[in-house]
């Protein structure tokens, strides 16, 4: 078995960024989620995260936010010794380069993936519209 992804968030956010993610790359099975649910408090998601993880050998944790619960939860396990990768901000170019990378065994590259394909389209458009004139 290769590397796990763990994609956790506020709410179903990381479950249906997996389900957008499969829509484009098929079914993800080296994929997991945990998501904060409105009544649950950090300890009860540090309590789901932890039994997610317990039997994953590898893995990487893309978190929804920096600051909140569920990237602190993790954070915090990082402070107390444990040896978790752990990235904030996840989108989906991040999912698709960690497919990509397990896939053809390249290094992955989340965080270039993220801010390279984040960009203003009206922008774009209006640059190419002028390379064409």
């Amino acid at each position: 078995m290769g590397k796990q992804l763990v994609l956790i968030s506020h709410g179903l956010f990381c479950e249906e960024l997996k389900k957008s993610t499969e829509m484009i790359m098929g079914p993800q099975e080296n994929i997991h989620t945990v998501g904060l649910l409105p009544s649950e408090s950090a300890e009860d998601f540090r309590e789901k995260f932890e039994k997610k993880v317990a039997g994953l050998d590898e893995f990487v944790v893309l978190a929804d936010l920096m600051g909140g619960t569920p990237c602190n939860v993790v954070s915090r396990m990082i402070l107390e010794g444990q040896s978790i990768e752990l990235y904030a901000g996840m989108n989906m170019p991040m999912v698709i380069d960690f497919i990509n990378s397990e896939l053809i065994g390249t290094e992955m590259a989340l965080v270039d993936s993220a801010v390279n394909n984040i960009c203003h389209v009206n922008e774009r458009i209006s640059n190419d519209d002028e390379e064409d004139e």
